[in-house]
């Protein structure tokens, strides 16, 4: 039989029992219920006795991942990093050439 604080209620989707737990009774036995819940069982947290929320384990997705999904769907332009003369100017900043110079910092001298 169950004790007190705990009520076993059917479990209509899993045709089985489900655990129903009050707030204060699970502060006082969470260690134990998160045990119970790791082990499989399903316990349902309750609020002035109705349902509030579900403890269940959690279960790492055990399927590796397939990398390379996009490979052969996706190309990148030659020019993906070039900026526009156009946007350039549109900022006050030198275009062509003379942007490579002017853009670098400047080197740090070594201290001897």
């Amino acid at each position: 039989m169950a004790p007190a604080h705990l009520t076993l209620v059917a479990n209509q989707t899993r045709l089985g029992l489900m655990k129903v737990v009050n707030i204060q009774a699970a502060k006082t036995h969470l260690s134990r219920l998160v045990e119970e819940a790791a082990a499989g069982e399903e316990i349902v947290i309750a609020k002035a006795g109705r349902p509030y929320v579900k403890l269940v384990s959690c279960v790492p997705s055990t399927t590796a991942r397939k990398l390379g999904g996009w490979e052969g769907k996706v190309e990148i332009a030659p020019d993906f990093d070039d900026t526009s003369p156009e946007l350039l100017q549109l900022f006050g900043l030198p275009t062509g050439t003379e942007r490579s110079k002017a853009v670098r910092p400047p080197a740090r001298r070594r201290r001897p």
